[in-house]
């Protein structure tokens, strides 16, 4: 009862005899739909008419706490219950979310890409170094941006939520998001973002907003709001464990995570995944205490020739293997799979002019010498450019720097009786020799360590990334070197389609409204282009290779479409960032009641 009908008679006191035939009604329709029901009924003259019934909607924790009566009640068998919830649902389990009635209230000022999940209030910044400041006062602030880069990693830990105009799913603002649970939208192409004059345009509209005023953006959906809207706390639900309990069961698949740190994949194993499908390696160099390892990588890029280059490799290793040791110890008994160093060298070297004076004293050169350097390093078009192996083909230094940071830190731990188990991962093949040329580098070292630490051997597994086009038809030749494969769907997406996903925010929505694309190819997979290219892949590598394990490490890893197409196509595995691999282990147990064994 409420303040207006609480002084009328309930209908149990009003009509007793009619009450109760609802009650039996109810009784026997749920268990005979064994869910949940909406009912409509009508009554005239003490009479009941049942008009219709349907199954009723449920937020997240409700489908899993009726999920787990009903199992109790035995109206359902655990297979049910694994499919009774909607793994997106599942966000509201681990995230703030927007209060929905509240949220139906107003209407969105921008809408851009849902890149991070749940919804956040904050005040509009828009540096990073204004972001931190104002964390440290107390202020909860969403950090507004053109598009962000490296450089604003500690801004954008500082902030509540993230908001870009440009970028897509897979962008830098939208992957560093979904690594920490953060909320996020991107993309949002109507925001004219005027950082020098700390203030927002709404394209299309007189709305103008200024660094201190409120928004609300809600990251699962893409709305972006003035003002404060009411939020919802993740609700801490005592049955959670219980019912993944439940999920893991019925799963067949395997459920890994993109990590970064050893905090990372300390958050993701209590999450439930079963090891590391990526941990990308230069992402030591963004962010908190990466002031060193990133001087140390910089000076190595300056250099004039490979004596210097070595010289400060050796340096930087300590930082490299230390970085490696701590993650395989978290990841203790379970599978870390190392990426060399994949991004081109030009994103390393500082953009901003007192960064660049900075480095030049350190180093004892002219500024104008390290803005030249820069210049040589930049290309038309670097995500196809000198990058990923290319890199270790070009400077074979820097490869035989992060195999033996991998293999010591790897042998430490071995003697310490630990079970490390680590995988390297060459980035951007697309032919064979370009594995067996990073091989030769390889195996020298792996003896070298194994002798120095006194150890027969060392288990680590040798693969590569299917992220070119070419690679995926040429994968029986590629896996006569390689013993994995993982599909980095992001790049093969962005190559296949032939979509920058960097801009894709600008125009995706027009082939979505139009019905010409089904999803965005950076959120779920595009079976008919991208898909075809993965199973032609996993066909013609396990020919070769009958026990290959196949795995995805982009963010498709965590779309429950995308995962069902997976354990359709017979991956291994799939690897998501932390705070997705919930959604990720129900997906794949869903998919494997709906199909059964592969």
């Amino acid at each position: 009862k409420n303040e207006q009908n609480k002084h009328l008679k309930s209908m149990q006191e009003a009509m007793p005899k009619t009450y109760k035939e609802l009650v039996e009604i109810r009784e026997i329709l749920e268990k005979s739909f064994h869910d949940m029901l909406d009912i409509e009924f009508t009554i005239q003259e003490n009479k009941l008419f049942m008009l219709q019934c349907r199954v009723g909607k449920r937020t997240g924790t409700a489908a899993l706490n009726m999920a787990m009566d009903m199992l109790k009640e035995k109206l359902i068998d655990e297979k049910t219950v694994v499919t009774r919830v909607d793994p997106a649902q599942l966000d509201e389990l681990l995230h703030p979310i927007c209060d929905p009635a509240a949220e139906k209230k107003v209407k969105p000022i921008a809408k851009g890409l849902p890149a991070g999940p749940g919804a956040a209030v904050g005040k509009i910044v828009f540096t990073a170094q204004d972001a931190v400041a104002w964390n440290r006062k107390g202020h909860k602030v969403i950090m507004v941006r053109e598009e962000t880069n490296p450089e604003d990693v500690e801004g954008m830990r500082a902030a509540v939520g993230i908001l870009t105009a440009r970028g897509g799913m897979t962008s830098h603002a939208a992957l560093v998001a979904r690594g920490w649970g953060k909320c996020c939208i991107v993309g949002a192409g109507s925001l004219h973002v005027d950082a020098s004059g700390k203030k927002i345009k709404i394209t299309g509209t007189d709305i103008v907003l200024k660094e201190g005023d409120i928004i609300t953006i809600n990251g699962t959906k893409g709305n972006v709001y003035t003002g404060a809207i009411a939020l919802m706390d993740a609700s801490e639900n005592p049955r959670f464990q219980a019912f993944m309990k439940i999920v893991d069961k019925y799963r067949k698949m395997g459920v890994r995570t993109n990590a970064d740190t050893a905090e990372d994949a300390k958050i993701a194993r209590e999450f439930g995944a079963e090891g590391i499908g990526l941990f990308r390696t230069e992402h030591m160099f963004y962010g908190k205490g990466s002031e060193q390892p990133l001087f140390l990588l910089r000076k190595m890029i300056l250099s004039a020739n490979v004596t210097e280059r070595r010289k400060a490799l050796n340096e930087l290793f300590k930082f490299v293997k230390k970085d490696m040791k701590n993650t395989l110890e978290a990841m203790d008994g379970l599978p870390v799979t190392f990426r060399l160093l994949d991004p081109p060298l030009h994103e390393f070297v500082p953009q901003s002019a007192d960064k660049q004076a900075e480095l030049a004293k350190a180093l004892g050169i002219k500024k104008a010498d390290i803005a030249k350097r820069g210049e040589a390093l930049h290309e038309s078009n670097p995500m196809m450019g000198h990058r990923g192996v290319r890199l270790g083909i070009t400077y074979p230094e820097i490869t035989e720097m992060q195999v033996r940071a991998m293999f010591e830190a790897s042998a430490e731990l071995l003697k310490q009786k630990k079970h490390p188990k680590p995988e390297l991962m060459v980035p951007v093949t697309c032919d064979v020799s370009e594995l067996d040329v990073t091989k030769k580098v390889l195996d020298p070292i792996y003896a070298e360590v194994c002798k120095k630490f006194g150890l027969k051997k060392i288990d680590y597994k040798y693969g590569t990334m299917i992220e070119i086009p070419r690679a995926s038809l040429l994968s029986d030749q590629m896996a006569k070197t390689a013993e994995f494969f993982s599909f980095g769907t992001n790049d093969l997406s962005q190559m296949t389609f032939g979509f920058s996903r960097d801009d894709i925010g600008g125009f995706i929505h027009h082939y979505l409204d139009q019905k010409m694309l089904s999803a965005d190819p950076f959120q779920t997979i595009d079976q008919e282009g991208v898909g075809q290219l993965i199973k032609m892949s996993v066909e013609k590598g396990r020919a070769t290779r009958p026990d290959l394990k196949i795995g995805i490490c982009g963010e498709q890893g965590g779309d429950p479409a995308s995962v069902e197409f997976c354990y359709k196509t017979g991956l291994t595995y799939v690897s998501c960032s932390p705070f997705r691999v919930p959604i990720a282990r129900l997906a794949a147990a869903q998919a494997s009641v709906k199909y059964g064994d592969r």
